[in-house]
């Protein structure tokens, strides 16, 4: 159970690994448990302030959802598919887009289905020129169930999306980029290296203040204008009194680097 997610931390960086290389990193039941509890360790590890999610092997990120086994929870009726894997999968999502340090997707190779939901709720995200990405659900006769029907739209465009959607065709790194689906598009030796180099040019700055930044943008993004700017005011009013934002001015004015203690009055 532990080697289905592999997890190493350095530098206040810790990289998961969906370890299930010879099923294309699919996302089982018990992977996906595996993946939600070490999250909800690292989310109150004061020594963890960045996250880089990846896939085991050199063909996939994640070819998305175990197909054998959520095939057995459809036979077994609604209330059974809906339970364990509809409800699972959507609990994962939610949790990596409302996370609130920093989550970058490092997509090494296959990002269908769950794999590709996974790289829309994150984040941040940067692709290998190898990585290949598909929302393939509806070669299955379903639509996707991790929410990709609802994120695929609000990054890329709601013709855009729906063009994946209803052929199942995968596309390229380079058409993730363009839809606003990666940030970034690297050499394989690469991707790595250069998901590190993106957190720890995050890691510059004020842990409370990036989780302010994550909370407010993922909170108003699906809001109206004006609910966005109370929520952006409420981040910045939890702000006023840390010991963070008086280094941070005091620094500024100062001329100096600023020396964060990261914790909330």
């Amino acid at each position: 159970m532990s080697d289905l997610v592999l997890y190493d931390a350095c530098d206040q960086i810790a990289t998961l690994t969906l370890n299930r290389p010879e099923k294309l990193n699919a996302l089982s039941y018990e992977l996906i448990d595996r993946l939600l509890a070490l999250l909800d360790t690292i989310e109150t590890d004061d020594a963890i302030r960045a996250v880089i999610l990846t896939g085991a092997g050199d063909r996939a990120f994640s070819a998305g959802g175990d197909i054998h086994q959520f095939s057995k929870s459809v036979a077994a009726g609604v209330d059974t598919a809906m339970r364990d894997f509809v409800s699972r999968g959507q609990r994962l999502t939610a949790r990596l887009e409302a996370f609130r340090k920093p989550i970058i997707a490092a997509v090494n190779g296959l990002a269908f289905g769950g794999g590709c939901e996974i790289t829309e709720a994150v984040p941040l995200a940067i692709a290998s020129e190898r990585a290949l990405f598909a929302k393939p659900e509806i070669n299955l006769g379903m639509p996707p169930t991790f929410g990709g029907t609802q994120r695929l739209p609000r990054l890329a465009g709601r013709k855009r999306a729906l063009e994946l959607l209803l052929t199942g065709d995968s596309f390229t790194p380079q058409r993730a980029w363009e839809l606003g689906l990666v940030n970034k598009v690297v050499p394989h030796e690469d991707l790595i290296p250069a998901s590190r180099d993106l957190a720890r040019r995050i890691l510059r700055h004020s842990p409370l203040a990036a989780a302010s930044i994550l909370t407010a943008v993922t909170r108003g993004v699906n809001q109206s204008i004006a609910e966005g700017l109370l929520v952006e005011g409420e981040q910045f009013a939890r702000i006023v009194p840390t010991d963070d934002l008086r280094e941070g001015l005091n620094a500024w004015i100062e001329r100096r680097s600023p020396n964060y203690s990261g914790r909330w009055p």
